[in-house]
């Protein structure tokens, strides 16, 4: 019968089959680079072409199985096509040409070209498509059927099992790298926030709380009049009570409240101590995840934090928490920072008891923060031993200069980044 047929007629022929073949071979490709997170977005909202494709992924092996048959159907029939149409123009020599000339133009036009449009353009491509293949599907449905039995039986052979696909949930670390990869889409504000929300739950307490030696608290033994002095002259919403010191901690004053009282003239020791609230205690390395948590769940901002001996290590504040998430609340720059001081030459002159994280937020630096909190501890740990004013060590891509020590601490240090020196000596010690 082919032979019969006009060569004008067997061109055109072909020529839909390269089409249908190209279709098949694109939708594959579009259908499984799919986004499939804005892919349900979408089909949330109710676009047709997401639910279809949503649908059709649901069973992969139906949707790969009904592909892979009808793009075999219409290739092994091309070649059919083509082998009458060389047979007519060249007789028998015409079969090794049409075979030559068609793999050429299935693996470029049928193969190569629709599948690279579709992976640059996944979306443009699989939506119509999915219009085309699901009444596609229900009507080769008993083909499609037998091909993913058999598939399946297959697979089960071996070890594999089908429902092990299903599952597209992905971890902490897959959304950072997801978050890195929103490029424009997403605000670089907003991608910063939600990266340091995922990485809450690797901070702890200890990372941000105010260290000991810094907390401004009430003794309230103190003369009243120097208590009202310091509430007078206090710059936080929430100070710690204390008796004589702070291993013997009262509780937690709101600050206003003690000024609302005084400017009424309704401020003594007997109310004083009616608004000091309990102290509330936090477990040292708790999360700030669990603890952002655990405020919420408390109805607490201010918290103490102590040791598994029940000492004073610290507080923390539910505004620190939340400088880790959106970072400084006010517009002071690095300029402005009370431990960290920019040089001339492009080096730091940092208070040894400034925080790790803080330099690097404010310094956009890599200091590993896996140990020491402070820059006074990483000095010591790192040189086991109280330094002596003018050594230097390199830690990882930095030199840290020991500029004063006093009281059997690292008071003062000049940190600069090797990658910005363009002249200096070698560090004395490294790690």
């Amino acid at each position: 019968m082919l032979e019969e047929t006009s060569l004008f007629v067997l061109f055109m022929i072909l020529l839909v089959l390269l089409f249908m073949s190209a279709f098949f071979s694109s939708s594959e490709t579009a259908l499984m680079s799919l986004n499939r997170y804005r892919m349900r977005h979408l089909a949330q909202q109710g676009h047709r072409g997401a639910l279809i494709a949503e649908s059709l992924l649901s069973r992969p092996d139906r949707l790969i199985g009904l592909i892979l048959l009808g793009n075999n159907f219409v290739n092994i029939f091309a070649s059919a096509i083509a082998t009458v149409i060389g047979i007519k123009l060249l007789g028998e020599n015409g079969i090794l040409v049409a075979t030559f000339a068609l793999t050429l133009i299935v693996l470029l036009f049928a193969e190569v070209l629709p599948k690279t449009l579709a992976a640059l353009h996944p979306e443009r491509v699989a939506y119509p498509a999915s219009f085309v293949l699901k009444p596609l599907q229900f009507i080769l449905y008993p083909l499609v059927w037998i091909i993913s039995m058999i598939t399946r039986w297959l697979l089960r052979l071996l070890g594999v099992s089908a429902e092990d696909a299903k599952s597209t949930a992905i971890n902490v670390e897959e959304l950072k790298v997801a978050l890195m990869e929103a490029g424009s889409m997403i605000p670089r504000s907003h991608k910063d926030m939600l990266m340091s929300i995922l990485e809450l739950e690797q901070i702890t307490v200890n990372d941000v709380m105010v260290p000991r030696n810094e907390i401004e608290g009430i003794d309230i033994n103190m003369p009243f009049n120097d208590i009202v002095k310091q509430l007078s002259h206090c710059g936080y919403t929430r100070l710690p009570v204390y008796q004589d010191s702070m291993d013997n901690i009262v509780g937690i004053l709101h600050v206003r409240k003690a000024l609302n009282l005084l400017t009424q003239d309704n401020l003594n020791p007997q109310t004083l101590n009616n608004i000091v609230k309990k102290a509330y205690f936090v477990p040292e390395g708790t999360s700030l995840n669990t603890q952002l948590i655990q405020f919420q769940r408390n109805l607490r901002r201010t918290g103490l934090v102590v040791d598994e001996y029940g000492d004073l290590l610290g507080l923390i504040t539910l505004e620190d928490i939340f400088r880790e998430i959106v970072g400084e609340f006010t517009a002071n720059t690095i300029d402005d920072d009370k431990d960290i001081h920019p040089q001339s030459d492009g080096s730091f002159l940092i208070n040894g008891t400034a925080t790790i994280r803080e330099i690097n937020r404010n310094n956009q630096w890599h200091l590993p923060t896996d140990g020491p909190k402070t820059i006074n501890g990483l000095v010591l740990e790192m040189l086991e031993s109280i330094p002596d004013p003018g050594v230097s060590l390199r830690v990882e891509d930095y030199v840290i200069e020991v500029i004063q020590t006093a009281d059997n601490i690292v008071k003062t240090v000049r940190i600069r980044s090797i990658e910005a020196e363009v002249s200096e000596a070698e560090p004395a010690e490294s790690t």
